[in-house]
């Protein structure tokens, strides 16, 4: 019988299993394996490095890739305006980051990575674990569950499915790259998604990726490459493609925190920028709080947890009124032409 079992490895579960006391017996199952990393732009905010520097945490260089680009070309394919704007992003290997934060969990963690969990039944106060290891099928039992398994989370899905979350298909690919200028851009186009897409230089790679609706999101997918092609970017040879679910957070009614000995942190709980779709700061906090609450005591979790994590709640309905800013077509081309805060590049 374990205390806690944690489900996922990203920057919500293993910044969890770290903070963790060593008193507790502790399981960790993730999905992915070291060499495997989440389709992600790998763009690590300020407010993921301003947690980061509250852990007094130092990113090896390795984690790091080039270039390291401070500013962010914004494209309106419906009225064809570009703008730059000032960003303070580090560029990572988003792969490298989350094995990072795994080497920083102690050994007291038993962790079961390239592992899938079939499925979780609750019984008599505990919860019954179902998942596949080394090729074979394992149960484990534990005390306390925790989803950090991002958008489809197999704890939000089994226990709170009331409590809908918006889910979009993320598909970005790989090319090798010799031929483009190294940039970071942000693309609006209404015929491809109401969410948004994105173009980034990575180690002589040129990754183009968005987030799309569900139905037709290959489509969609197609549509941007095309578009963009148009515009005069140069594609290499497909290295790779990959893909994820994505939480699109349209009010507070989707951040969840859990009950009931089944909680949820991270991007799991709807805790992802629906401006930004950045998910790393989250994660880290929500995960800090969680950890802080259970390492008093393993009773009366759900109200304090729910009420420590309002900031990060109040922080996302702030996110959520700057929406319309970004996603009507209208009021985005009016604050493109007006130039407020843009950078006038040099010839």
């Amino acid at each position: 019988m374990y205390d806690i079992a944690i489900i996922g490895l990203g920057p919500a579960g293993a910044t969890l299993a770290r903070l963790l006391d060593k008193r507790y017996k502790v399981i960790a199952i993730d999905r992915k394996n070291s060499k495997t990393g989440k389709c992600c732009g790998g763009l690590l905010s300020p407010d993921a490095q301003k947690i980061l520097a509250q852990f007094d945490i130092c990113l090896p260089k390795d984690v790091l890739v080039d270039p390291q680009i401070f500013s962010v070309k914004t494209i309106d394919l419906n009225s064809r305006i570009e703008r730059f704007y000032q960003r303070f992003y580090i560029n990572m290997n988003r792969a490298k980051f989350d094995n990072f934060l795994i080497s920083l969990i102690p050994n007291s963690v038993e962790i079961y990575s390239d592992s899938f969990c079939r499925k979780i039944e609750k019984e008599e106060g505990k919860y019954r674990l179902t998942f596949k290891a080394n090729g074979e099928d394992r149960v484990e039992e534990a005390k306390i569950i925790i989803g950090a398994d991002g958008a489809n989370s197999i704890v939000r899905n089994t226990f709170y499915k009331a409590n809908k979350i918006d889910k979009y298909v993320s598909v970005q690919e790989w090319y090798e790259d010799n031929a483009n200028s190294p940039f970071y851009s942000c693309i609006f186009d209404k015929e491809i998604t109401d969410s948004y897409c994105w173009t980034i230089s990575k180690d002589n790679y040129f990754i183009i990726g968005g987030a799309f609706p569900s139905r037709d999101s290959n489509w969609r997918f197609e549509l941007l490459k095309k578009k963009v092609k148009k515009s005069g970017i140069v594609f290499g040879k497909l290295v790779k493609r990959e893909g994820c679910f994505v939480c699109f957070n349209r009010g507070i009614a989707t951040t969840y925190t859990g009950k009931d000995g089944a909680y949820l942190v991270g991007e799991a709980a709807g805790m992802i920028s629906p401006s930004s779709l950045e998910g790393i700061s989250y994660s880290m906090e929500s995960a800090k709080i969680l950890s802080g609450v259970l390492n008093k005591n393993l009773n009366k979790i759900d109200r304090k947890y729910f009420i420590r994590t309002l900031g990060i709640r109040i922080k996302l309905m702030l996110k959520i009124l700057k929406m319309p800013f970004m996603y009507n077509t209208i009021l985005r081309r009016l604050i493109m032409k007006s130039g407020l805060r843009t950078i006038k590049k040099m010839k």
